[in-house]
C-alpha cells in the first residue's frame, strides 16, 4: 500500500471529505487531491502534519496496510476510532507482560522453595527440642 492509498483510506475511514482534511492542513483541495492522487512528491514535513491530523505518528501512517488493527472506543454518545499498528508499540508492551509473566512465575517458584526450606528447618528444630540433653 502506497504512502497515498493510506492517506486516502484514513480519510475515507474517518469519513471526511478531501475538503475537510485539505482545510485542517491549510492548504488547496487540488493541492490535497494531487497528494491522495499520488501525483505529487509530499515532503517529510507534510507528511507529518498528515499524520497529525489522522491523530497518530508518522510512523504509525508508514506502517499502516491490511494487518493493521482497528479498535472502535464509544464515550459519551461519540464513536472514536483508533489506529494503532501491530509494530513498535504493540510488541513493546506485549514484550513487557512477557517479561512480566516470567518473573512472576520465578517468584512463584521462589516463594514455593522458601516454603519447602521453613518447613525442613521447623522439623529440624523440632527434632532438636525433642533430643535429650
Amino acid at each position: 500500500m502506497k504512502v497515498n492509498e493510506k492517506i486516502k483510506f484514513l480519510r475515507q475511514f474517518k469519513g471526511w471529505s478531501q475538503e475537510e482534511v485539505a482545510n485542517k492542513l491549510n492548504m488547496s483541495l487540488n493541492g490535497y487531491g494531487s497528494i491522495e492522487r499520488g501525483e505529487t512528491d509530499v515532503p517529510l514535513s507534510r507528511l507529518e502534519q498528515i499524520a497529525s491530523v489522522f491523530n497518530m505518528d508518522l510512523v504509525e501512517l508508514f506502517d499502516l496496510n491490511e494487518k493493521t488493527i482497528f479498535n472502535l472506543s464509544c464515550t459519551q454518545n461519540k464513536s472514536n476510532w483508533y489506529i494503532g499498528s501491530t509494530s513498535t508499540q504493540y510488541l513493546e508492551l506485549k514484550y513487557e507482560l512477557e517479561k512480566q509473566v516470567l518473573i512472576n512465575k520465578q517468584k512463584d517458584k521462589e516463594n514455593a522453595l522458601l516454603k519447602e526450606q521453613i518447613a525442613c528447618l521447623r522439623e529440624i528444630i523440632e527434632s532438636m527440642k525433642n533430643k535429650p540433653a
